[in-house]
């Protein structure tokens, strides 16, 4: 198993610390964040979406709960980015990690994802075979310890609505996950992101680093697109903005 971990790991450096990915991927940040922003990542996994917001000029706050991705990057990230050992949620607590060796990106709290995910396309290869205690923190305590931050992104497989529940203020900036064959989830969480604001939303497919549409558009409009997904499409990240956050 401790073999399979670390290949687990390998793997996803190998993955996502390819230049064809973080090139583009610092050149968008870089139209996001400001130099002196705060930004947080969490589920920061192998640290690439920290290092290309701190290439932008951003104070960033990584969370990666995992143990074998915390010990990569408390090894590898540069020192002017703070690690947090700890998942986000909605109170300060102590849960349930259901961990994939070998897929370690999909490894998730979030109550019945596991089931779920199973059976959804993209998922047929992974197995969930083990499980981590983790740390949870909440973003508002995060915020009470750095300040509010400009951009938060959250990848937690399915577990993004629990880790908006913590947050009792907007932000200029946020993204989330979105997983076709779990369209509820999505939509869940921009309801909630609508009780914290007038949000519009733009999303980014897979790893393309640039958004999808020319114009931002309103809850309405988004939860449309989302329902027309079909569950074969791939992943990406769903942003939300405040209209003050432009200029």
């Amino acid at each position: 198993m401790k073999v399979t971990k670390w290949l687990g790991l390998l793997r996803s450096v190998v993955i996502y610390h390819n230049p064809v990915r973080t090139r583009p991927l610092r050149r968008f940040y870089g139209g996001l964040l400001r130099p002196g922003d705060l930004a947080f990542d969490i589920g920061a996994h192998v640290g690439t979406r920290a290092r290309a917001m701190r290439a932008a000029g951003a104070r960033v706050v990584a969370l990666e709960p995992q143990g074998i991705f915390a010990r990569y990057l408390r090894l590898t990230l540069p020192d002017d980015i703070r690690l947090v050992e700890a998942a986000a949620g909605g109170s300060v607590s102590v849960a349930q990690m259901a961990v994939s060796s070998r897929h370690p990106t999909v490894s998730s709290l979030k109550t019945g994802f596991v089931e779920q995910a199973a059976a959804a396309p993209g998922f047929e290869h992974v197995r969930w075979d083990t499980a981590q205690q983790v740390q949870v923190t909440t973003l508002d305590r995060l915020i009470a310890e750095e300040g509010v931050p400009r951009y938060i992104k959250i990848d937690v497989e399915g577990y993004e609505l629990e880790v908006l529940s913590g947050l009792s203020q907007p932000v200029d900036y946020v993204s989330v996950e979105y997983l076709p064959g779990f369209p509820d989830l999505t939509l869940a969480v921009i309801d909630r992101l609508m009780q914290l604001g007038p949000y519009q939303f733009n999303p980014v497919r897979g790893e393309a680093a640039a958004f999808l549409w020319d114009r931002w558009q309103g809850p309405e409009d988004t939860r449309a697109w989302l329902r027309g997904l079909g569950p074969e499409a791939g992943s990406g990240d769903l942003y939300a903005r405040l209209p003050s956050a432009v200029g």
